[in-house]
């Protein structure tokens, strides 16, 4: 029995890449890099989960000879991204982002049926709670039983460790819960907790894949939760007892 939906948060409750992209550049420029992050390497570097990793990578791309991160270029790397997150907060604020089609509706089709909701995702709580305040309002997080984050689950994704960490908050088991995802990343980090995993890309995760997904679907605006139960039951027939 379908008894909670867990949701990844970058292109998946929002289609927020575009955003992050910009908020980074603009963290670049005014860290006095000259470093720009056009579209279609933005999309490979999507390949690496977390912001503080996105950066980290890239510069030892540009600078080869870049072994371990020392005080003063962790200081750095910790700068730029505070830099950014405060850039694409104010993004946000602005009405730069919004959820993606069907994503509000299903959240409150499933609270009216008594489902848990929860989040399971590599970005940072200001990222979260910056989106959703404004898209919710500023009592968000009572929809939510449970958070997984940056802060809290430190292994990104493709590992499975915040997925987990949401399995456990919950007090259920993988058979009793779907996840939603929009990357290759997030499929691996859900399929590896055990979860059946219903996919919606974005134009930077479209050509991923996606195999071994309950469903690949371009949004949720026709999806409902009886839709969701129907296809969840094909995979878990009979619910798994702990």
């Amino acid at each position: 029995m379908l008894r909670a939906l867990i949701f990844d948060v970058d292109g998946t409750l929002a289609d927020t890449e575009s955003a992050h992209r910009a908020a980074f550049n603009h963290a670049f420029a005014e860290f006095g890099l000259d470093w720009h992050w056009d579209e279609a390497l933005y999309t490979e570097l999507l390949d690496v989960s977390g912001g503080k990793e996105r950066i980290v990578h890239y510069w030892k791309s540009v600078q080869p000879d870049l072994r371990e991160l020392g005080n003063g270029l962790n200081d750095s790397v910790n700068r730029l991204h505070e830099l950014k997150t405060a850039a694409y907060e104010e993004a946000v604020n602005a009405g730069a982002v919004s959820l993606r089609p069907g994503v509000l509706k299903l959240m409150d089709e499933a609270l009216a049926q008594g489902l848990q909701l929860a989040i399971a995702t590599t970005t940072s709580p200001v990222n979260i709670a910056a989106l959703l305040r404004r898209a919710v309002g500023p009592d968000w997080r009572l929809n939510f039983t449970a958070i997984g984050d940056a802060s809290t689950a430190p292994i990104k994704k493709p590992h499975p460790q915040v997925y987990l960490q949401m399995l456990a908050a919950l007090r259920l088991d993988a058979a009793q819960c779907l996840a939603f995802e929009d990357s290759s990343n997030g499929l691996r980090a859900a399929s590896a907790a055990g979860l059946a995993t219903v996919i919606t890309p974005t134009r930077y995760t479209v050509d991923h894949d996606f195999s071994g997904a309950l469903r690949v679907l371009p949004d949720l605006s026709h999806t409902d939760l009886a839709q969701l139960r129907q296809w969840h039951s094909i995979i878990f027939p009979t619910e798994r007892r702990s």
